[in-house]
């Protein structure tokens, strides 16, 4: 396995970009832990392929420079950095066997067959295809054809890393959640490194250690998913991440007073906000309580959806969302309190601290 250091990477895919704006990846500058889980998020566009693609030696950057364990891969081949790559639509060979196109890697590298044999067969019953072993892959279906590439992605124990560039698309839902299970059970076992990339946050969140979310071509946090959850450092990671998302509110700051259309919360520090900066408060819907007591909202739907209900509300004239228990009161005169230890403060869009 390989220590990933992404030295000031930045893309363009014109000729001469001028300016930020012409980057599709923006510049990169982390280093990724020997034997890491990743998953790679964000929605369509965002960059996360361009990257992946970039560590995998399929694209070159135009600037910055990949390490392998301390040793400069950028201008080497994907076979010659030793990664094994898992893509969205599968990529088999029709014409063999699924034992076969499973073993294709191992033999090719000259792996002794009873070595092969045990590898094979263990993926074969990791991906529920045994009993398919001898069939030819031509006649399988999408998701049996994607669990193949998966497969050949898993049976080396030699590579550097494993990428997977949303592999489970054309994958039932259950069998998604069981082959997540198998790739995180696998990653603890062996400590493969491996970047998943992916649009859903449930894939991100149950795969990874660490999740890396990305947005217009910018990596804008990197970290578990606790730390997404509890203390977003961009409003973006608080919209995309959960259900509901953060809702983020207008907010002046005035020392260790907020006011959030004309209702007053006080923090226990004082943000550390500059003269100028569009200033915003964000809270979980976790963390808003319905009460008899605290600031008014008017209630627009209230949604039950098992557990939960998800009260839709309007507060100081914006929307809200609530999380409340399934048996939770909703007064007919109802009032909200934020928990004040689960209120971010934001500046242009990023988190802040305490002053000093």
């Amino acid at each position: 396995m390989a220590r990933i250091t992404l030295d000031h990477i930045r893309h363009a895919y014109g000729e001469k970009p001028k300016s930020e704006a012409d980057y599709s990846l923006k510049e990169v500058h982390h280093e990724w832990n020997d034997g890491g889980a990743y998953a790679l998020l964000g929605p369509s566009g965002c960059g996360k392929t361009t990257l992946l693609n970039i560590i995998s030696g399929l694209l070159q950057p135009s600037e910055g420079r990949i390490l392998f364990d301390g040793k400069d891969v950028t201008h080497l081949s994907t076979q010659q950095r030793n990664i094994a790559q898992v893509f969205q639509f599968p990529v088999i060979y029709d014409t063999m066997t699924v034992y076969d196109n499973l073993a294709f890697p191992l033999r090719n590298r000259g792996v002794a067959e009873p070595e092969v044999d045990r590898r094979v067969r263990e993926i074969l019953e990791m991906i529920d295809l045994a009993s398919w072993a001898k069939k030819k892959a031509r006649g399988l279906t999408a998701d049996q054809k994607q669990k193949i590439s998966l497969g050949r992605g898993l049976v080396r124990n030699d590579v550097n890393a494993i990428l997977f560039d949303e592999p489970l698309t054309v994958i039932d839902p259950h069998m998604k959640w069981q082959l997540r299970s198998q790739l995180k059970k696998l990653h603890r076992q062996f400590g493969f490194t491996m970047v998943y990339v992916t649009h859903d946050q449930t894939e991100a969140l149950t795969f990874a250690d660490k999740v890396v979310v990305m947005y217009d071509g910018q990596i804008v946090q990197i970290g578990t998913p606790a730390e997404l959850f509890e203390k977003p450092k961009h409003t973006f990671v608080g919209y995309f991440i959960g259900s509901p998302g953060m809702n983020v509110l207008p907010a002046a700051i005035d020392g260790s007073s907020v006011n959030v259309g004309g209702q007053t919360l006080t923090l226990d520090y004082r943000p550390a906000v500059a003269a100028g900066a569009r200033t915003e408060l964000g809270i979980r819907a976790e963390f808003i309580s319905l009460s008899r007591d605290g600031m008014p909202v008017s209630i627009s739907k209230v949604e039950d959806i098992g557990r939960q209900k998800i009260v839709r509300a309007e507060f100081a004239g914006k929307p809200i969302a609530i999380v409340v228990p399934e048996d939770g009161e909703i007064p007919a005169e109802p009032r909200v309190i934020f928990d004040p230890a689960a209120i971010n403060i934001y500046a242009d869009s990023w988190r802040v601290g305490r002053e000093g």
